[in-house]
């Protein structure tokens, strides 16, 4: 059965293994791009921006999500009973007391990110804190502190730098095959080969970083909601919250596709056309699933 800490060695072994494929991609399209415009400086300079990007990847990630979020820091006095929630449910986990911030945004949905549990955050929605009951509000704060036990929020806000890095580049090296004239105009020399490698290879990197992203969020939430469930001993709490989440339905407003695995529930929302494509391209499992578990247990 799962616990706490059941995933901690092998998120750490999938966090490394996820950047060192970052790096492995971006030199690839630094090769391909230094031969076609034969000028070897330009894989010198990926490397450099793939090295950097990883550190800031480790070390920064969390201030990016919660920027991209639009949180800011929640005070005791203000927010007593998330406050006070967090603090109670830290000290049964065995952890330390990680930051909490608020999202200011109706629809109910929360995250945690950091990288490591000394550098821990967890962030909620007023939406969220608005509908929960006590119970309700622990079962969500147990799930969010499940991801800082089991060490799997560096992994998932790593995805949010590296996967926008990735799109990035990519973007920039169709730009330069199409419109830099220089890189297909000597086909002699091979420019046109690797102008063609160039185009497959942009056009194929986003699409396997965010299959990676994908894959990592959704087997992470169920984990999630088991460990959570057994830090309260209640997971009638965790699956009431999800049943009143999903009866919202609605998108966030300051949504962002960058970080949409983080959060708890979907934030891009949950209606018949999100359901449809949902099976195959959403970021988590289906909320009816997730409930049947925990109510199974």
């Amino acid at each position: 059965m799962a616990t706490l800490y059941t995933h901690q060695g092998q998120n750490s072994r999938k966090t490394w293994m996820l950047m060192s494929l970052f790096f492995i991609i971006v030199i690839a399209l630094g090769f391909v791009f230094a031969q076609m415009y034969h000028n070897p400086n330009i894989l010198y300079i990926f490397v450099v921006f793939s090295i950097v990007m990883n550190i800031v990847g480790y070390w920064y990630s969390d201030k990016i999500t919660l920027s991209i979020a639009g949180a800011h820091p929640a005070t005791r006095e203000k927010y007593f009973d998330f406050y006070t929630t967090v603090e109670n449910l830290a000290i049964t986990a065995g952890l330390p007391m990680p930051k909490i911030y608020v999202i200011e945004d109706p629809a109910p949905n929360a995250f945690a990110t950091g990288r490591n549990k000394e550098h821990a955050v967890v962030a909620v929605t007023t939406g969220l804190l608005s509908i929960m009951n006590k119970t309700e509000l622990e079962g969500v704060i147990a799930h969010e502190m499940s991801h800082i036990g089991n060490r799997d929020m560096l992994l998932s806000t790593v995805v949010v730098v590296l996967v926008g890095f990735i799109s990035i580049v990519s973007d920039m090296m169709i730009r330069g095959v199409l419109f830099g004239g220089r890189g297909s105009s000597d086909n002699r020399d091979g420019n046109g080969i690797f102008s063609i490698i160039g185009i497959v290879l942009a056009i194929l990197s986003p699409i396997l970083a965010v299959l990676i992203q994908l894959s990592i969020s959704r087997k992470r939430e169920y984990l999630a909601d088991a460990s959570g469930a057994l830090l309260t001993r209640y997971p009638e709490g965790l699956a009431s919250a999800l049943e009143k989440i999903s009866y919202y339905g609605k998108p966030m407003i300051n949504k962002s596709t960058a970080i949409a695995h983080l959060y708890i529930a979907n934030p891009l929302g949950s209606g018949r056309f999100a359901k449809k494509i949902g099976g195959l391209f959403s970021t988590h499992p289906p909320i009816e699933e997730r409930i049947k578990i925990l109510r199974s247990m």
